[in-house]
Formats: C-alpha cells, structure tokens, sequence
C-alpha cells in the first residue's frame, strides 16, 4: 500500500479501539499512572470531538488493586488474583471517569469476559451495548472481568481483547499502545542490525517471524501477541498501529494519518469482510418471506429488514444465526444476522416495530435484520 493509501486508512477511520497495556497504564506495575491515564484521556476527549466513536481497552485493574491493599508481590493464588482484580477495578474505572470528564466526555465500564463473546447470544447483547454507548456519545472503558475468570475462560492478554472488540463492533482502526516503538524485523536489543518496520500488511506470516514466534523468550505476551492481534482485526476489515504510548499526541497524530509506530494494514475493507462472511455461509438455519414492499426496499435501497414487511418464517434458529431473506417469489435475495429468534418472528409476522415490546416482553431491536448486518445475494 502507498503511503498516501494508509494515511487515508488513518484519516478516515471513524471507529476506533484504543487497547494500553499494564506497563503504561501503572507506571511498571506501581498504581495507576495518573498523568499518563490524563494524556490519553485527553486525546480520546478530542477525537471524540472530531466526530470519531472511541473505545478504550484498558489494563491495570490487578496492579492498582495490589496497590490499594498495600501487596508488594503480585500474588499466585486465582482466588487473590481476583480479589485484587475488584479493588483495583474501581480504581481503574474512576481514574477514567474523572479524566474523562474533565473533558466533557462521559464514560461507562464494561467488564469482558471470553465467555461473553463465545456465547452468540451474550456477544449481540455486548455488541448492542457498546453501539449504544456509542450513539450516546459515552466513551466504553473495557477490562477483562478478572474477578469472575479462570485460565480456562481468559482471554490470554488484553491484546487479544481488543482485536476481539474491534471485531465486536466492526471498528475500522486498532490502535495497541505498548512500550516499545513499534515493530522490528528481530529483536532490537539482540540484533542492532533490526529494521523498523513502518508500514506491512495484517496477517503476513513474516510478521509473525519477526515478532519472535510463539516459542521464542519475546513471544511471551510481547510484540507476537500484538501481531496476531492484527491478523485478528484484520478479519473484519479492522488495521492495526503499534505505537508507542508516550508518543506526544499519538492518537490525533494518527488519526490525522500520520503514520506512528507500525501500521499494519487489513488486507480487506470492513464492509467486504463482513459481506463475504455472510454470503459465504453455506449452512442457514432458517428463512423469512417478505412482501413485494419489503422486498424492494431491501434489494434496491439497502434498507433494514422490519418485522411489518415479514410474511412467513422457515426453520428453528437463534438470535444472531445467518437466515435467508426470500422474496414474494420464494427466491432468496438477501441473508443477514437475525434479532430474533425463530419462535419470536412468527409472533412479529406483519406487525409494527412499535408492538415488539407488548408482543414479546422486551425489545431486543426495532428491525428483524439491521442494514449493516445484512447483504443482498440477488
């Protein structure tokens, strides 16, 4: 990619997911690092007030509970682990709120966990949450919920986390703040030799060699795991900056194009991936039949699917399964995310968004499949 093509991709990312890590965050491990947290706070304020959705992915919440109970050595027992992981959320979460707000940016907490986004139906309600956060101009500080997890259920490390929530909410930017400059072709302080990578493409195997490997003494949670972040972005259409945190201005620079640190760059556009996914399934769990009315709007004008359009419902599927949208004809011309199960759209057959609410007992969406969540086949 030419340098003017990924300054474009900075400039015009409109969606972004800021990941810091422990060290940056609390100062090598001694409390939160209340300047530092101020600085960047400051720079999400101004990138919201460019018009730009912001998500932060933070870490920090066991180092400043350690911190807060006067512990000088990060414990070994799960059990404390956890409870070091609640006494410093709260730390954690108010240190973002006041330097959030000093700015005028509100800010909300929302604690991950894997299980969350392995669950489909758990994964659309976070995604809804932070969508909404979003339109609500609230800027989402997330943390793996260390208090309820175990190995079995952790996400690994925090890099992994925010690869998995710009995939979450189709962001079109990662951005991993670490404490190094970005990434070399070898290990710097090993081989003064090493080249600095500017510019590379997500998900290219040589990254991944010279990031170190898997099984190498810098593949533990070091620069691999961010490169394996990026290829994990990548898959829906989300680049990826490695950069280093005390960068001066980092973030505007960024999404004023300027390449900081690394850019690694998602080979595939975020509208493309996701479409393609969608098309390519090859196994659908059910259909919906929808009038002529319907049937226009979603094939010639793009529109979200409503309930009031549909006529029929085939199959047994859940929230979130992939379904066919079959026009008066019987012939598929769309498929898209359902949001509501299979039992729940034959109640809302022919009905108005406006009665989802009296007919179910909640109301998950207004549309039985949202425009950004659906692709038309024909």
């Amino acid at each position: 990619m030419s340098d003017v093509k990924a300054s474009a991709t900075l400039r015009e990312a409109r969606r972004i997911v800021v990941k810091v890590g422990s060290s940056l965050v609390t100062n090598e491990g001694r409390g939160l690092d209340e300047g530092a947290i101020g600085e960047w706070c400051r720079q999400l304020a101004a990138l919201a007030a460019d018009g730009r959705e912001v998500i932060m992915v933070s870490s920090g919440a066991i180092a400043e509970g350690m911190k807060r109970l006067g512990w000088t050595t990060r414990p070994h027992e799960l059990n404390e682990l956890q409870a070091a992981a609640a006494v410093g959320q709260m730390g954690l979460a108010q240190m973002y709120e006041t330097k959030l707000r000093e700015h005028g940016l509100a800010s909300a907490q929302v604690l991950l966990t894997h299980a969350d986004l392995a669950d489909r139906e758990r994964y659309l309600n976070a995604r809804s949450t932070l969508l909404t956060l979003l339109r609500l101009r609230v800027l989402p500080v997330i943390n793996e919920n260390d208090t309820v997890v175990n190995d079995e259920i952790k996400f690994g490390d925090n890099d992994t986390l925010g690869a998995l929530v710009a995939n979450l909410v189709e962001a079109d930017l990662l951005v991993i703040l670490t404490d190094q400059k970005g990434l070399y072709s070898a290990d710097p302080r090993k081989d003064p030799a090493a080249r600095f990578i500017q510019e590379a493409r997500a998900g290219d195997a040589v990254l991944e060699q010279m990031a170190g490997g898997a099984g190498s003494s810098i593949g533990k949670g070091g620069m691999i795991t961010k490169v394996l972040a990026a290829k994990r972005a990548a898959g829906s259409g989300a680049s990826t900056a490695i950069a280093w945190g005390r960068e001066p201005d980092c973030l505007l620079r960024l999404a004023r194009g300027e390449i900081v640190g690394t850019l690694l760059v998602a080979p595939t556009q975020k509208s493309q991936a996701r479409k393609r996914w969608m098309s390519d399934h090859l196994q659908l769990r059910g259909a919906v039949t929808v009038d002529a009315g319907a049937a226009g709007k979603v094939r010639a004008e793009g529109k979200s699917l409503l309930p009031i359009g549909m006529t029929a419902v085939e199959g047994d599927f859940a929230r979130g399964d992939v379904i066919a949208v079959r026009g008066p004809d019987g012939l598929e011309i769309a498929r898209g995310l359902a949001n509501y199960a299979s039992a729940e759209a034959r109640i809302l057959c022919r009905k108005p968004s406006a009665d989802i609410e009296k007919l179910l007992g909640y109301m998950a969406e207004p549309e039985m499949i949202h425009r950004t969540n659906l692709v038309v086949t024909r």
